[in-house]
């Protein structure tokens, strides 16, 4: 547990588990979220756990997020991935002037923002406005998204910048892309803008987005820095399913140690199996304390330029240590674990599909941090 009480955001969470666990073989199928599967995660706060509100309106935090993401996770990695970068996309609207915010969330906490933000895709001036043309890939939940964030670069002769644009789901199609080994159910699909205007209130510059300088805004999640939080919200959805995978991989070896031994072997030295779930228990402990401290970073406020290095270097160094932990587990699961409709299988697999997120790689985190550090120099 990260958190001295369990928040009403985990509690949820707890409570849709089982809903989402019996649709993960489903939603690995057809690659998106089933829509019950979806509603409950707006049901449960997810998308708005972050947004942005009048004065006095106090966000939810990162130790809430990460807790109860990772609650989720266990049943099912791609529910608990769409409920985390929601929240996070949720959060980035806070940087939107005014209005803009205002129109994002018009309907209410039952709006569900996405956001592609690898600058794929261009913005030329037009009075009032940006006109916004491109593709952007890989933008988790956006089936049921409301609005999308893309990042796109401006075509300013003289100061070409990259904004972020807040764009509704009418004026951008969808393209089924998703098509990988592992998240399978995220539907993590490609956006597609023609020509699309999108006025001056629903776009602000990348860089505030980065800085976390959001104007009038106080939270401390809205103050924070996109690194420093932002390898949280990808790293927890693994913790859940690492955690799922060893759960799993107890009944199985269970089972297998209590099976009667054959007339050559005469049944498995348990040692092994007792070195293994040693270590994966004492890994997934390790990486909790680490997203744990650097959820408290940015729920503090006032992040310096060091603490969100180390952020991302903790969540890059929890991506390869829970990558390793399900690693372990298959390996000693047996074949039995490795069977297709398997959930310790779709476990390593969702897992090691996450850890390669750009957002979790090890040498640019390493090398971001060594250098504020003061690390060794050539």
């Amino acid at each position: 547990m990260l958190q001295a009480h369990e928040s009403a955001l985990t509690t949820a969470a707890r409570g849709m588990a089982p809903l989402a666990a019996a649709h993960a073989p489903a939603a690995e199928e057809r690659r998106r979220l089933h829509p019950e599967v979806a509603e409950a995660l707006t049901d449960a706060g997810f998308p708005h756990h972050f947004a942005p509100g009048p004065p006095g309106h106090s966000p939810g935090t990162f130790a809430e997020l990460v807790e109860a993401v990772a609650v989720l996770g266990e049943e099912c990695a791609s529910a608990a991935w769409v409920a985390s970068v929601t929240a996070s996309a949720g959060r980035m609207t806070a940087h939107l002037p005014p209005e803009g915010r205002a129109a994002v969330w018009e309907k209410g906490p039952g709006t569900v923002v996405v956001a592609g933000l690898m600058p794929a895709g261009t913005a030329e001036r037009v009075p009032g406005g940006w006109r916004v043309r491109g593709e952007w890939a890989y933008v988790s939940g956006v089936d049921f998204a409301d609005w999308t964030l893309v990042a796109a670069r401006t075509r300013e002769a003289d100061h070409p910048t990259v904004r972020v644009l807040a764009v509704p789901r009418a004026d951008h199609a969808v393209v089924d892309a998703w098509s990988v080994v592992g998240l399978r159910g995220t539907g993590s699909h490609t956006v597609v803008l023609e020509d699309v205007v999108v006025p001056d209130e629903r776009s602000v510059p990348l860089a505030s987005v980065l800085r976390g300088d959001a104007e009038g805004a106080s939270a401390p999640c809205h103050r924070a820095p996109l690194k420093a939080g932002n390898g949280l919200t990808l790293a927890a959805p693994l913790l859940g399913a690492a955690r799922g995978a060893l759960r799993r991989w107890r009944e199985l070896t269970a089972a297998k140690l209590a099976a009667p031994g054959g007339a050559i072997s005469g049944g498995p030295d348990p040692g092994p199996y007792e070195q293994a779930l040693a270590r994966a228990e004492g890994e997934l402990d390790a990486v909790g304390l680490l997203l744990g401290r650097a959820a408290g970073v940015v729920d503090r406020g006032a992040v310096s330029g060091l603490e969100t290095a180390r952020n991302a270097r903790d969540c890059a160094l929890a991506a390869e240590r829970l990558a390793g932990v399900v690693d372990g587990l298959l390996r000693t699961a047996g074949t039995r674990g490795q069977a297709e409709a398997e959930p310790l299988q779709r476990h390593w697999r969702d897992v090691n599909c996450g850890a390669g997120h750009s957002g979790l790689q090890w040498a640019p985190a390493a090398s971001a941090y060594a250098r504020l550090a003061g690390g060794p120099r050539v």
